[in-house]
């Protein structure tokens, strides 16, 4: 159980309590933390309520309406609040309450990747250079910057978690192939790194339990693959025949999925290992995919 430095009981007060986020606190909800965090809807902030988790709404045109009184006795601060076009809101709105918070063991900011930008399926670590192909990318480094500039300037425990392509409950090529929307789409060379949700909060747990601030984790497995490779093992999984082979330049895609696949590279995730002593639950796709099947999932 990760306790906070001081007497105090552990409080983790969340910005963007999303698919991520929610499991890293269920998971300290039930070694008795007190959450406390932010949403955009009315009705998924009256359900976290009943949980127990008591959420208030945030997002850019409705800034926290006293952040002083919501930040108040957190131990913790996580933000899972991607930025926007217009940058990100949490430090737009929030830098200043967050600068003026004493007392705080642990910040965590899950940026991505993709900060990296395209590698031609090359390796990277955390200390290499940020070149990310698009917008978005770029926007991710911004935020970035601007979290570590709360640490550098203000001395928050700040550190950066680069979270590979997720995959969970709910959320994976087994859910994808039911649903009959999983595509294999072939662009040769392509190799993409990905991580399991449960493996997250472990992480971000070891984390809590060893803070570095300043410090930026890659968050990814031991196995990079093609994403048309972790369909057809699905596929395999479930009994199905897989779907067909596409050409990437047959394939009509959403600007943000032809995003996606403008980057590949393979994610180095040694840090996690050495720095944090995690050791990952699902190390690569198929652990992942076949633990997810057994749970009923």
């Amino acid at each position: 159980m990760i306790q906070a430095a001081g007497p105090r009981a552990p409080r983790l007060f969340v910005f963007g309590l999303g698919y991520t986020a929610l499991a890293l606190a269920e998971r300290l909800f039930a070694e008795g933390w007190t959450i406390a965090g932010t949403c955009r809807a009315p009705a998924r902030a009256a359900a976290l309520c009943e949980r127990g988790i008591a959420a208030q709404l945030f997002d850019r045109g409705r800034p926290l309406a006293d952040a002083a009184a919501a930040l108040a006795g957190a131990s913790h601060v996580l933000s899972s609040v991607p930025p926007d076009e217009a940058g990100d809101a949490v430090l737009d709105h929030h830098a200043g309450d967050l600068a003026r918070c004493r007392g705080l063991d642990w910040v965590g900011y899950l940026s991505t990747t993709g900060v990296y930008g395209d590698r031609g399926g090359g390796w990277v670590d955390e200390d290499d250079a940020r070149r990310p192909t698009g917008a978005r990318g770029r926007r991710r480094v911004a935020a970035e910057d601007g979290w570590l500039a709360l640490h550098r300037d203000h001395g928050l425990p700040v550190h950066l978690f680069r979270v590979a392509g997720i995959y969970g409950p709910g959320r994976s090529a087994l859910d994808a192939l039911r649903a009959g929307t999983a595509r294999r789409i072939d662009k040769p060379g392509q190799v993409f790194s990905r991580i399991h949700v449960d493996d997250i909060v472990t992480v971000l747990c070891a984390s809590m339990a060893r803070p570095e601030p300043g410090a930026v984790y890659n968050v990814a497995d031991d196995q990079p693959a093609p994403p048309q490779d972790v369909i057809a093992y699905a596929a395999e999984l479930l009994g199905l025949a897989p779907p067909p082979l596409m050409p990437f330049a047959d394939a009509e895609l959403t600007p943000m999925a032809r995003s996606f696949y403008a980057d590949s590279k393979r994610v180095r995730n040694d840090r996690i290992k050495q720095g944090l002593g995690v050791t990952l639950a699902y190390p690569d796709y198929r652990a992942g995919l076949r633990a997810l099947l057994a749970a009923g999932h």
